[in-house]
């Protein structure tokens, strides 16, 4: 017979439906009861209703959750008073009689002298999306109806912990925020199990986050003291039924339950603590039960277990929510389950940031074939790349390999292995075949100067694809005026096919790889004849044609033009509103300051922050964005800054050129050497400064595709399709071309998308990972470092001191000239910055990627896949950046 209470739920009358009344660890416990192999001690939950009418009425409580909603995480001091505050006032209310009766009738259901672990369970706690594990409190061996009342009230208590309130407050994000007001705590009431060993069972490596490993921690007693921290437990791992690792520690501790209620910390004799705490047949039945549970739940889970008198007992699962979810493979069926190796997209694009699934459908409709999806990011398959032993080593030492160290590393780890990707045999090649194919044209000069100058790269070539690119733009707003509805999609379809034929021009992709190639042999060669490196850096100082670098200098234009205006400086130091073009006429030097951004926005408004992404807000949307970079280019610098700064990298150039020329001629075979070497650094000159282009043409032409979608969208909101035209976003190509035709949305696929997108942001996308969901980390093998230096992989040369300015969103800037810009990744929006900086150190990057060319373009010293380097360098601390060598150090 059920139980009509509305204040007391039966572990046996729980299901996922009932989140809002048991919360995330009364749900899972109610969920585990229905899987018949898994043994859970039985109990009950309070349900959030009796939380509710405790709180609800209560004066004090209220006024101090108001003044809670003000508090911001970095503010410990008033978390700690306020809750400790909201803790005692809740402790002290009474539990209502009906609340208490009602409880004390369920447990005549147990013996009088039963004992019970009390924990609480929150509405926000162990769910898929946020797990929040331990931020409330549990109370084990638990006797008697009084003192079980007793801890039921600390448990509502606890929801008010610093912690816990910490926790929840930088949970919050633009889709998952957390409100104190809203979080609900149950009570879940537990039979005690008086275990004979405890542990935690994850059923995916959480270390490599391996989806086939499972890993088992455990030790003697109850499991308190391996949660709280106070023993080392043992470690096994256990993959497909096979126990791979034993870690046996020395259990000096343990925790038991008194007769009378508590519990009590006692010493393990010397002769057990060195004994592994359960067998090797009891470890593989555990994690038979580990994978049992997973299948249920449909995810890999944390699993509080424990083992008394031979049988196992869970007393907890909850999701892993810190695992970055694995790209869904498309193998067909013969091949199912072979094995994948995905190495990020965003890495090499510098953008690691969680894309919307309409931005992700935009780059897969431009790049089909073995990308994929996961976590709002974009990988690549290699693993068959890797088993041929030509484009293996294409990867490794010409592409991916070259351009980043850790993500070869990883590469290479995996291959290490065996058994993992199998290799195809040797196979035979004629070292006489120069076709040119793409792996030819991959693998950098080895016969002299004249391989790299390939009658398809030439500066003519250049302006002609450049000039192309303009035009097909003219033409494509041009046409696309007269297209809406479904007409517009397929038009765009249709359009994105055709420009796929200009982006994977050959003529484009050879002068890439011919400046690419003449810039390897340039450093190859001085550093072999002459003993310089990185010659290459300073000789692509200021070359023509690199339009992200000339965007940064037009940006000193602007300032230019806004510098002898006064009136107009005060103005955009308070700018706020979106439309302040609209009233700088008004202002002496408004005209003459609105055409100068506008003119500048004319040719690269399309760009922002993420750009790939075709759903970021864009510069000509939202040029606010730009004040305060202009506003500090009128501080740091003097008029006529961006003619000085070009003029001067030229220079530079050009004296690198002549004092290698003029070293090389005093060599034997030295003119001969000059002869080449001059051919080389023309080719530099010439071709490396397109290296920016054909990112922005992609980026100007996606832009006439996201004005076109957006006019589109409001059409739909007007008919009640969309609430806001951003809802777009949250749709692939195929799904928006459904709803413009049908005029109908299923409104819980966007919130549940955004509520997917808020959980992507959160995560960190791995360079390489594998198809079992592996994270391969990449590490520097370099010993020649100072001792402290933290190693990146140096793109541009020379040795910088400065202070650090560790930025995350370029809208945050506040730079001085003479600091070293320190974030995560640089795109080209970030470019306006570089004219001010004296250093660049990122995260996230590769020889080839923008922050790397930009800064060889400014002649700025520059390190970059530097692991953690926001956290481990401080904002205002003096460092050293050595862009020859490739590392970086605190001063």
């Amino acid at each position: 017979m059920k139980n009509k209470s509305a204040y007391i739920l039966g572990f046996e009358e729980i299901d996922r439906t009932k989140l809002a009344w048991v919360g995330g660890k009364g749900v899972n416990l109610g969920e585990l009861c229905r899987i018949e192999s898994v043994k859970v001690p039985d109990g009950f939950c309070v349900t959030t209703r009796a939380y509710q009418e405790i709180i609800e009425n209560n004066e004090e409580v209220n006024s101090l959750l108001d003044a809670l909603i003000e508090v911001k995480a970095d503010e410990r001091a008033r978390i700690s008073e306020t809750s400790a505050r909201i803790r005692r006032a809740i402790q002290h209310i009474e539990i209502p009689k009906n609340i208490a009766d009602e409880i004390a009738g369920y447990l005549t259901k147990f013996g009088e002298n039963e004992a019970f672990a009390v924990r609480s369970s929150a509405t926000a706690e162990d769910l898929p999306t946020a797990s929040f594990a331990g931020q409330q409190d549990t109370y084990l061996n638990i006797i008697g109806q009084e003192a079980i009342l007793t801890h039921i009230s600390k448990c509502w208590a606890s929801l008010f912990t610093d912690r816990a309130v910490t926790y929840r407050i930088q949970a919050g994000t633009s889709a998952i925020r957390f409100d104190h007001r809203k979080v609900q705590l149950s009570v879940v009431v537990q039979k005690m199990v008086f275990a004979d060993v405890a542990g935690i069972m994850f059923t995916a490596d959480p270390v490599t986050a391996n989806r086939k490993i499972i890993s088992i921690d455990a030790s003697f007693g109850l499991g308190e003291a391996l949660v709280a921290g106070l023993v080392n437990a043992d470690n096994y791992q256990v993959r497909e039924g096979r126990i791979m690792d034993k870690k046996i520690s020395g259990k000096k501790l343990r925790i038991n339950a008194l007769a009378d209620g508590g519990t009590q910390e006692q010493e393990i004799e010397a002769e057990w603590q060195d004994t592994q705490a359960i067998t090797d047949e009891q470890i593989l039945e555990l994690s038979g039960i580990g994978r049992t549970i997973e299948a249920h739940f449909g995810s890999p889970q944390d699993i509080e277990w424990c083992l008394a008198d031979g049988t196992f007992y869970v007393v907890q699962s909850r999701p892993i929510t810190t695992l970055f979810p694995i790209p869904q493979a498309n193998d067909p069926e013969n091949a199912a389950g072979s094995p994948h190796v995905y190495v990020s997209v965003g890495h090499q694009q510098m953008m690691t940031d969680a894309m919307k699934p309409l931005g992700l459908s935009f780059f897969l409709s431009l790049n089909p074939g073995k990308m994929r999806t996961a976590g709002g990011r974009l990988f690549v398959d290699v693993a068959e790349n890797l088993a041929s032993p030509v484009t293996r080593d294409i990867i490794l030492n010409t592409t991916l390999g070259k351009s980043d160290p850790l993500i070869k590393d990883a590469l290479l780890t995996i291959l290490e292995r065996k058994d993992f990707i199998t290799t195809l045999p040797e196979e035979n090649s004629d070292n006489s075949d120069h076709t040119a194919t793409p792996a030819n044209l991959r693998k950098p000069a080895q016969k002299g100067p004249a391989n790299a100058l390939e009658e398809t790269a030439s500066v003519e070539v250049v302006n002609d694809l450049i000039k192309r690119s303009e035009m097909l733009v003219e033409e494509l707003k041009q046409r696309i005026q007269t297209k809406s509805g479904a007409d517009l999609i397929n038009f765009i379809l249709e359009d994105i096919q055709e420009w796929r034929k200009y982006l994977f021009d050959p003529r484009s992709y050879n002068v890439l790889i011919t400046a690419i190639n003449a810039s390897s042999w340039v450093n190859e060669k001085m550093n072999e004849w002459l003993g310089e490196k990185n010659a290459a850096d300073t000789l692509s100082q200021s070359a023509p044609n690199n339009v992200t670098s000339e965007m940064g200098l037009a940006l000193l234009d602007v300032a230019d033009a806004i510098r002898p205006y006064p009136e107009v400086i005060a103005y955009l130091q308070k700018v706020k509103d979106e439309d302040f073009l609209d009233a700088l006429p008004q202002l002496d030097g408004g005209k003459e300051t609105r055409d100068a951004i506008l003119i500048f926005l004319q040719k690269y408004g399309m760009r922002c922050a993420g750009e790939i992404d075709i759903t970021r807000t864009r510069w000509a949307e939202k040029p606010a964005i730009l004040i305060p970079v202009i506003l500090g280019n009128i501080k740091n610098f003097a008029p006529n800054a961006s003619t000085q700064k070009f003029e001067q990298g030229k220079q530079e150039a050009f004296k690198k050129e002549q004092e290698l020329l003029d070293r090389l001629r005093q060599l034997p075979d030295g003119e001969q050497k000059a002869r080449e070497t001059k051919q080389m650094i023309d080719v530099i000159r010439n071709l490396v400064g397109y290296r920016e282009y054909p990112k922005y043409g992609m980026v100007n032409r996606s832009f006439v595709y996201r004005v076109a979608l957006l006019k589109e969208a409001e059409r739909l909101v007007e008919a009640n399709v969309l609430r806001e035209k951003e809802d777009i976003y949250y749709l692939n190509l195929a799904e928006l071309a459904e709803v413009i035709y049908t005029n109908e949305l299923d409104q819980q696929i966007i919130s549940q998308r955004k509520e997917d997108y808020g959980r992507f942001e959160k995560l960190t996308p791995p360079r390489v990972m594998t198809s079992d969901g592996e994270i391969i980390t990449g590490r520097y093998k370099r010993e020649n470092i100072p001792v402290g230096a933290i190693a990146g992989l140096a793109v541009s040369s020379g040795v910088i001191e400065g202070r650090a300015r560790v930025i995350l969103n370029m809208e945050d800037a506040d730079i001085e000239a003479g600091d070293i810009l320190v974030t995560t990744f640089t795109d080209p929006s970030w470019t306006p910055l570089f004219v001010s900086i004296t250093g660049l150190i990122t995260e996230v990057g590769g020889i080839m990627t923008h922050g790397a060319v930009i800064a060889r373009e400014y002649g700025l010293p520059a390190v970059v896949g530097v692991e953690q380097a926001t956290k481990l360098i401080q904002d205002g601390q003096r460092i050293r950046v050595n862009g020859t060598e490739g590392w970086v150090e605190i001063i």
